[in-house]
């Protein structure tokens, strides 16, 4: 069942992916990064379409994949290659001009957005659309690059070789700005969803605060013994983790039995079991 879930949600971001480049991007010559950017400059230079280059060249690093890497982590990423290079195939056909004519600026940023949208729903549930990734994990097996790292070195180079297709160094913005629109999007829908605030708060009213934020805002706390350096007296601080729409009421609790208290907020990525997000791997 699981596994069921998990598809359709990586199915609904390879459509959003897919969409954001024949919607926005190809139809304006917009070259960013992936193997679908150098399936895209090669479909620009001998006017095949781009699903052809897309699926051989996947095809060659999925044989290296399989040999290197193994087939576990390859067989899910042979599904999603096969699934984007039907719709590839595809959605060029109904979509022949960009979708928002004239602006194409605006096209880089709805189809960056877009294509980050479908990638993070894609790496959420565990998904890879092969390509770059598999260069960089390769290459992170065999020296000590960061996966990040390497994705990002590759895609430059994707984007850089893009100037002498079309020698137009504008062209080559366009494609980094879509770049960074995509990596800040995918990042947002990773762990936007997940961000979690976590509270210190000091105060005398400890235990009304703590019955406060249990009773209220159903969350459990953690009292911890400090010692002030400057007062060398002994503390309580009240440790809670809350959602973040969930900030507001603490503060206004804290407020209404202390207005004198001291609170340290700070913003965590992820918080996972008792009541928080599912722990996974």
């Amino acid at each position: 069942m699981q596994e069921i879930h998990d598809y359709f949600f990586i199915c609904v971001g390879l459509v959003l992916y897919a969409l954001g480049w024949t919607g926005f991007l190809l139809p304006n010559e917009i070259i960013t990064g992936g193997v679908t950017g150098i399936a895209a400059l090669i479909s620009f230079s001998v006017h095949i379409p781009v699903s052809i280059p897309y699926f051989c060249i996947n095809a060659v690093l999925l044989i290296f994949s399989i040999k290197i890497l193994g087939f576990k982590f390859s067989i899910k990423t042979i599904i999603n290659v096969l699934i984007l290079t039907f719709l590839l195939s595809f959605l060029p056909h109904w979509i022949t001009k960009p979708l928002v004519e004239g602006e194409l600026f605006m096209n880089c940023i709805l189809g960056g957005i877009l294509c980050g949208i479908g990638l993070g729903l894609v790496f959420n549930y565990k998904g890879s659309t092969g390509g770059t990734d598999i260069i960089a994990m390769i290459i992170n097996k065999y020296r000590h690059v960061s996966l990040g790292k390497g994705i990002m070195f590759c895609d430059l180079a994707i984007i850089s070789s893009s100037y002498l297709k079309f020698q137009n160094i504008e062209k080559v913005v366009y494609g980094l700005v879509v770049m960074g629109v995509v990596s800040y999007t995918i990042d947002m829908v990773m762990n936007g969803a997940r961000q979690s605030v976590q509270f210190f708060i000091f105060s005398n009213k400890y235990e009304k605060i703590a019955n406060a934020i249990n009773q209220q805002v159903h969350r459990g706390c953690t009292l911890l013994d400090g010692t002030g350096w400057y007062s060398k007296k002994p503390v309580k601080v009240i440790v809670v983790m809350v959602k973040k729409n969930e900030s507001v009421s603490i503060f206004r609790i804290v407020k209404n039995i202390d207005p004198n208290a001291f609170i340290s907020q700070s913003s965590v990525r992820g918080v996972y079991g008792q009541g928080f997000e599912e722990i996974h791997e």
